[in-house]
């Protein structure tokens, strides 16, 4: 079947404009959900819809009223030695608070005298430091340290060490699983004055900055040294780049550049004890002995505090390109994403998808507006390349044959960078629309891709008619979901249908209970769900060996 190629009044060299494809027509019909209204299969890649320049999304804390729902009358704090958590974790497990010393007027005045005018101690300045910033997860930390140097931090760990002080620690409170914030009254220490870009090689690439570098602070900087950062992810304006490495941070283009496990070269920390490690190394290859670095990525602070970081940085892209497409069946989803592997190869950056229900929300709460016809389901492609000629080409020849072949049913490519980002925000702005909807139950986990979607369908099912939404979007090109439960109100009932059946479903799959987001409070127990016996009794050994007092992040990840 013959297909139409459309360019206006000529085809313009380079950078070429798609403004229509016809699919060819099928003698099958493809069935749809009686929810979703079928579009004229003619329409495709057409011209952008105006709606303004919107700037990519940063994390923003919603108020403290979901939809009539009061979040905070949900917290109630014991003061007996047990801490009653949120609605959402209560179910888990009552934690009792450990052996630990409490923080006394000897030891402030200590601190006090370490860090002048560092040491937040009214509870109204300690407040921000102890929610998280979806208000689900909240302690009552006693007070705050701000260090400035890794020898202050050395100081503070080997004080609390000595006196068995707990502590958290904590980076830019981004996190989703209650990781970053106090349970009880934990000594928060704030790395958010540790940041300093120390230098960035321009031969080799490497980048070196202290831990509480913004991470949109360490992507202007790179960027304008013809670099970019190899993590990037929707809280970039107020995540930490040592919080990053503390949680093994996926985000969106893990597709091309990897895991931070690949990219870290070198970090320092400070143990419990207050030694200093310095394995702030810059070379690639290293072989000498055990790669100890690897312990602190991901280990979400139970092992150490990081303090400084060596960072692979890859070369900034001279060509970047955004399309934005639209599927019928899931099924199509991952016929796209194959055929992007195929046919985009190397200049494939990201993979994204969000299904149609992500997509109204987006639009009924945030100021974005869909690009293309409605869609059960939308997948995001960004390539980056060095010649943007060749790297349009591939793209064009791709999205051809996803026509050709019944994945695509519409979709646009964006012109400039201000489309560019304006489809990057739909993706991003999901997070908050859902937030606004109601009280939203959040999993993060890894399935194998045949199963990927099942999961909301099979759960879409076992909370009918007691929640309000439920949907999902993530990373198809690293197998990472993320599984939304809205509610008007949090409630046993909800939680009994999600819970553990969310746990033994993506056990069943030989998935992992948390993809990006790591165990925090939330998820410690359920970490037999992807780990045998025997992985975490050495994790365990491996806290019990590093931190024997288990002063740091207690409470959470390996308990």
């Amino acid at each position: 079947m013959a297909h139409c190629l459309a360019y206006g009044s000529q085809a313009p060299t380079g950078l070429r404009r798609l403004t229509s494809i016809r699919r060819p027509l099928s003698t099958h019909t493809i069935s749809m959900p009686t929810t979703t209204t079928r579009f004229a299969r003619a329409r495709f890649l057409r011209s952008w819809r105006p709606h303004g320049s919107i700037s990519r999304a940063r994390v923003v804390v919603p108020g403290t009223s979901v939809h009539g729902t009061d979040i905070q009358s949900q917290r109630r704090h014991a003061s007996s030695g047990v801490c009653e958590l949120t609605h959402k974790q209560a179910p888990y497990t009552y934690i009792q608070r450990g052996q630990y010393s409490r923080v006394t007027d000897s030891d402030i005045a200590y601190f006090e005298e370490l860090l002048p005018q560092r040491v937040l101690k009214d509870a109204a300045d300690i407040q921000q430091y102890c929610e998280d910033w979806l208000r689900q997860y909240r302690g009552e930390g006693s007070i705050v340290l701000r260090p400035k140097t890794v020898e202050e931090c050395s100081s503070i760990l080997k004080y609390c060490n000595d006196k068995k002080l707990a502590v958290n620690l904590q980076g830019g409170n981004t996190g989703l699983v209650g990781g970053s914030v106090p349970v009880f009254d934990e000594i928060v220490v704030s790395t958010s004055l540790m940041n300093s870009i120390i230098d960035l090689d321009p031969i080799s690439g490497i980048l070196t900055c202290e831990s509480g570098c913004i991470l949109e602070s360490l992507e202007h900087y790179a960027s304008d040294k013809g670099f970019q950062i190899p993590v990037d992810l929707g809280a970039r304006g107020s995540c930490q780049i040592g919080g990053n490495v503390s949680t093994n941070a996926g985000g969106v283009r893990y597709l091309r550049y990897g895991s931070l496990h690949g990219t870290v070269l070198g970090l320092e920390a400070v143990l419990a004890d207050g030694t200093v490690l310095d394995m702030l190394s810059s070379n690639r290859k290293n072989n000498t002995g055990y790669d100890l670095k690897q312990l602190f990525i991901g280990a979400e602070g139970t092992l150490g505090l990081v303090t400084k970081i060596s960072l692979q940085v890859p070369t900034k892209p001279n060509a970047t390109n955004v399309a934005f497409l639209g599927c019928e069946t899931f099924d199509n989803v991952l016929e796209t994403f194959a055929g992007a592997k195929r046919g985009l190869g190397e200049i494939l950056s990201a993979f994204e998808f969000l299904d149609g229900k992500s997509m109204e929300l987006t639009e009924q709460y945030i100021d974005v507006k869909n690009p293309i016809s409605a869609q059960p389901f939308y997948t995001l492609i960004e390539t980056h390349g060095s010649v943007d000629s060749h790297d349009q080409e591939k793209l064009h020849q791709f999205l051809e044959d996803a026509m050709e072949q019944g994945w695509v049913a519409d979709g646009t490519v964006a012109q400039d960078g201000a489309q560019m980002d304006a489809v990057w925000n739909i993706r991003e702005s999901i997070t908050s629309a859902l937030s606004r909807d109601g009280f939203v139950y959040k999993y993060d986990v890894s399935l194998p891709l045949v199963d990927f979607y099942n999961l909301v369908e099979e759960m879409k099912v076992r909370v009918h008619g007691l929640a309000r939404v439920c949907t999902g979007y993530g990373h198809v090109g690293d197998g990472n979901l993320h599984l939304n439960i809205v509610a008007s109100a949090p409630s046993d009932e909800i939680l009994a249908a999600i819970e553990p059946f969310v746990y033994e479903y993506t056990s069943s799959r030989r998935g992992s209970v948390s993809a990006e987001h790591g165990l925090g409070v939330m998820k410690a127990k359920k970490i037999h769900y992807s780990r045998s016996p025997p992985e975490v009794q050495l994790m365990q050994t491996l806290k019990a060996t590093m931190d024997p007092n288990c002063i740091l992040n207690p409470y959470k990840t390996v308990i």
